[in-house]
């Protein structure tokens, strides 16, 4: 795969060609132009929280995990009438001293196949026909993405959501997720400008922060969102629109995450919008083999999330999510955190593999292997973590 001379757009240069030179510029003006293009041309705008969403914890264990963590199911309810929902599922600590920071990511087939502890709920009949199972995902079968004792061990809560509980990943024509809740009289669809899958699934992990800014043992400011693949897509944009996100990781999230879109490399627009023609708005159809004509790149995703740090990983054999155009986000979004005095990713040239460069409020590492998230991956996560939370 050749990648083609390009051009990326300054992340420091106004829409009227004037530079930015503060952070201040930044916060006020080129970060909410910013953030309106993404919106408009990429992920869609998505709606308000809605009025009537409220909280209820269906179940509670304190000795989960042989006493390890204590386990809580949420329901994150959407309408006054509970008919629409999703449950976040919760592990905390038991060993602690007051409020805990949390790791908060989506999961792809189910809460109860994160790990094969037997009292996580299985999803209710009516909602298993609405993810249009064909057969009940077996328990436990995602475990090793999900290393939970670990995390609890390292003084972590974690929380993580079905994503199709708020949105399928499959085109639907947006019947059966959370977008018919905020069509207007006669609309069938998001318009051009309006969500996706993707933006909805970030939606509701800002839906979902609310409710941890109301639990107890959760110290919401030290909330860690984060991602794989398709995720890590939804963790970036979870990130810019919602600040209350307080570090943000990308896992091998590719095209339409970390990489670089003019360096058209591995997954391209043209491929995510034909093969998933339901992640982003339609006005991303656009640009379908004409990346030169994005209003913005990648690198400026990553910017909108500063000064808060964020962790971009790869795997090497995972060519199609093109690692060094990952990496090359993390290295053109640097000079935004170094208006805010910050170090941004303190590298120009790819790391040697397995060899994390984490220094700065930009982190990378490229580890040996296929497209997936490790425990290797999770070491480097809890690591940065225990840097800026705990100051280790």
């Amino acid at each position: 795969m050749n990648v083609p001379e390009y051009t990326l757009p300054d992340a420091l240069t106004l829409e009227n060609g004037k530079p930015v030179t503060t952070a201040e510029q930044w916060t006020k003006k080129r970060r909410p132009e910013l953030l309106r293009l993404f919106e408009t041309e990429m992920f869609g705008k998505a709606p308000k929280h809605p009025k009537d969403m409220h909280f209820e914890v269906l179940t509670e264990d304190s000795h989960a995990l042989g006493g390890l963590a204590t386990r809580k199911e949420v329901n994150v309810y959407l309408t006054k009438d509970n008919k629409k929902y999703f449950t976040i599922l919760m592990y905390i600590p038991n060993q602690r001293a007051g409020t805990v920071p949390l790791f908060f990511g989506l999961n792809f087939k189910g809460n109860h196949t994160i790990s094969t502890d037997p009292g996580i709920s299985y999803p209710t009949l009516e909602k298993q026909k609405e993810f249009r199972w064909r057969k009940l995902p077996e328990r436990g079968i995602a475990s090793a993405r999900w290393p939970i004792e670990t995390i609890m061990k390292n003084g972590y809560a974690l929380a993580t959501i079905y994503r199709g509980d708020i949105d399928p990943d499959f085109d639907d024509a947006f019947k059966n997720g959370v977008h018919p809740l905020f069509y207007k009289k006669g609309q069938r669809r998001p318009a051009d400008n309006e969500w996706g899958t993707i933006a909805a699934w970030a939606w509701a992990m800002s839906c979902a922060m609310d409710y941890f800014e109301t639990d107890k043992e959760i110290d919401a400011s030290k909330v860690a969102v984060f991602g794989h693949s398709r995720h890590g897509k939804a963790a970036l944009w979870a990130g810019a629109t919602d600040p209350r996100f307080s570090l943000i990781i990308s896992n091998c999230s590719g095209c339409g995450g970390a990489a670089l879109s003019r360096r058209a490399f591995g997954e391209t627009v043209r491929a995510v919008n034909r093969q998933f023609t339901h992640w982003f708005c339609r006005n991303f159809w656009k640009y379908n083999d004409k990346e030169e004509n994005l209003p913005f790149d990648q690198h400026e995703l990553i910017a909108l999330q500063a000064p808060r740090p964020v962790y971009i990983a790869s795997a090497t054999e995972d060519r199609w999510a093109d690692p060094k155009g990952e990496f090359l986000s993390g290295v053109y979004a640097t000079p935004v955190y170094e208006l805010f005095g910050k170090k941004g990713l303190e590298s120009t040239e790819m790391p040697a593999t397995d060899t994390p460069v984490r220094d700065g409020s930009i982190a990378y590492h490229i580890r040996t292997g296929i497209h997936d998230i490790t425990v290797y991956d999770w070491e480097q996560y809890i690591w940065f973590a225990d840097k800026w939370f705990k100051g280790k």
